[in-house]
């Protein structure tokens, strides 16, 4: 099919590059003429494993192309929003960029074209975007197909998602939606794929409402972490024993920093901001403690870095490990590493920070944390080590090796990924969250 993708961030040029791997003509559209530039170069401008490779796959077929003239889009079949839509100052969801990128289109769409919209929007956004492209161009059809992307593992959730969901409006334009969506996605839908059908309203709440269902579970364990510290407890034994629960499940369980990045923080702020305006919010109030608790849990790790050091960080030497929200990304977006590494200079610390992939985006929102080029360096004559993401790297350190590198063998392991025994036989004190 030929289609166009517009908006080239992390989920546009993830998505283009690989509907083009996919077979698909693609025409990829953004207003940022240096992001165009890099992306038509074959230069992916974020770290994200498998797209430098799916895009030089795609720019050599002559599938994909790039561009900022929105008018490359005219006679595509298929056009995919893709743009973003960041907090606001109330935290409502800013939907300028959408609103933008669908008054741009239209010019351009056809009779019969559909216009399927991926970004994460308040519920209601998709009835209101239906009624201005119905009104520009009475032929052509919105639809609401969410993204369900997980960073670090993009390109194969779009490629070969656990699920598709469709929202499309009732009668023939509903089914000729469907229709066109499932040529686009017939390779993972030929491998099994489910596919739900359902209105534009449900649509827009699936993906936000998993969002909000991930971060309450995750907020849980840390509040169980923070009772299980005083307690004497130990929470990741705690989460194994719940986690044997079908009902429950292990996954998100994992007691740490709490969760960070471009989605979670913002998309739990937009959805109670939207159940406000619906007049509904007491239905969504626990998401502001399930916030809090997640929030709360930065501050925590710099209060143990002081109790570690005797009272203070002040004047200390602190090795930093990890400063992206998660492994596999460059993202620092509402990172809890990175905040606090902040917090630590802010405290007196003098703080060396080392990400496998991250230390360019975290020096340009976060320049006084000082990055070095690796762990060795950050680890040399430290007076604690904090291991604030999971990387494969950090996990797979040999804690002898770090004991003849640091200054003093005293670790805080914030994600509870390193082997405790391993690291108290080399003479370490460890100290984990909620253990």
């Amino acid at each position: 099919m030929r289609i166009s993708v517009i908006g080239c961030g992390y989920l546009g040029a993830v998505h283009a590059a690989s509907m083009a791997k996919l077979g698909h003509e693609v025409v990829a559209v953004d207003v940022d003429p240096v992001k165009i530039e890099r992306l038509a170069a074959g230069e992916a401008p974020f770290f994200e494993p498998g797209l430098p490779e799916t895009l030089a796959e795609a720019l050599a077929s002559g599938r994909i192309r790039f561009t900022t003239d929105m008018a490359e889009v005219a006679g595509s079949t298929v056009h995919f929003l893709a743009v973003g839509t960041p907090q606001g100052p109330t935290g409502a969801a800013d939907m300028r960029y959408v609103d933008a990128a669908v008054a741009s289109l239209t010019p351009y769409l056809t009779d019969g074209a559909f216009v399927v919209g991926k970004s994460t929007v308040p519920v209601g956004t998709a009835a209101r975007l239906a009624a201005e492209v119905g009104a520009a161009v009475p032929g052509a059809t919105l639809v609401w197909n969410p993204e369900f992307l997980r960073e670090g593992f993009a390109v194969q959730d779009t490629v070969s998602p656990d699920r598709f969901v469709y929202g499309v409006p009732d009668g023939d334009a509903g089914q000729r939606a469907v229709a066109a969506l499932d040529e686009v996605y017939a390779q993972a839908l030929a491998a099994g794929t489910p596919r739900l059908v359902v209105d534009l309203a449900t649509a827009e709440l699936v993906k936000i409402s998993a969002n909000a269902f991930l971060a309450t579970k995750i907020s849980f364990i840390n509040a169980m972490a923070e009772i299980a510290e005083v307690a004497g407890a130990d929470v990741t034994a705690l989460a194994d024993a719940i986690g044997y629960d079908d009902r429950i499940g292990r996954k998100f369980l994992n007691a740490g920093l709490g969760f960070g990045g471009g989605c979670l923080p913002k998309d739990i702020r937009a959805f109670q901001a939207r159940a406000d305006e619906l007049g509904v919010g007491r239905s969504l109030g626990f998401l502001a403690e399930v916030d809090a608790i997640n929030l709360r849990r930065r501050a925590h790790v710099a209060t143990l870095a002081g109790e570690l050091l005797g009272g203070s960080v002040a004047g200390r030497r602190v090795a930093v490990l990890g400063l992206a929200f998660k492994p596999n990304s460059d993202d620092v977006r509402d990172s809890p590493a990175l905040d606090i590494a902040a917090r630590l200079v802010e405290l007196g610390a003098t703080v060396l920070a080392y990400d496998p992939a991250a230390n360019h985006t975290a020096a340009r929102v976060r320049p006084e944390v000082a990055t070095v080029d690796s762990a060795a360096e950050a680890l040399r004559d430290a007076d604690l080590v904090l291991v604030l993401t999971e990387w494969a790297e950090f996990r797979e350190l040999d804690p002898r090796v770090v004991a003849d590198l640091v200054a003093a063998p005293v670790v805080l392991d914030g994600r509870n990924c390193l082997d405790r025994d391993a690291w108290t036989a080399a003479g370490f004190t460890v100290r984990g969250m909620g253990r």
